[in-house]
């Protein structure tokens, strides 16, 4: 049973799987939706805080110090006024998506590029994981359900 619920764990905070790949997991392998569901969303959230604050820590680097990763992080910014219509929202439905790069590791890589809070970043991103997590686990019990 903690070797199923381990599993789950680690797919919700692998990139690209995320809980699209640790709910179904953990469903077929038997475990109470109860417990998946819950599970997957929490831990695929928390991979917000090492990617946003990890970039930020690497931000003065040698590699932040070159002309070319400067001229793409300056693109970047100004194409902000595109997050500024769509604000928090944008980000929380972005990450909603359940399909590979749509995740919260891609809501908080797009949060920490253009400068938003992390605080409002990081709640857009949930919201988002809670949206993907209930989509994900409706078709995951449909699917279930219907075999």
């Amino acid at each position: 049973m903690v070797y199923k619920i381990l599993s789950v764990i680690i797919m919700s905070i692998l990139p690209i799987a995320e809980l699209r790949g640790a709910i179904p997991l953990g469903l077929g392998l038997g475990l109470d939706p109860m417990v998946v569901i819950p599970l997957a969303i929490f831990f695929n959230a928390l991979v917000f805080f090492p990617v946003f604050f990890g970039l930020s820590a690497i931000k003065d680097t040698i590699l932040y110090r070159s002309k070319l990763v400067q001229r793409q992080l300056d693109r970047i910014h100004l194409k902000r006024g595109t997050v500024d219509k769509y604000g928090y929202l944008g980000l929380l439905l972005l990450v909603a998506i359940p399909l590979p790069f749509t995740g919260a590791y891609t809501g908080a890589m797009l949060a920490w590029l253009l400068g938003l809070d992390w605080k409002k970043s990081f709640l857009s991103i949930t919201g988002g994981v809670v949206v993907a997590g209930l989509i994900v686990s409706s078709i995951s019990l449909g699917v279930i359900n219907f075999f």
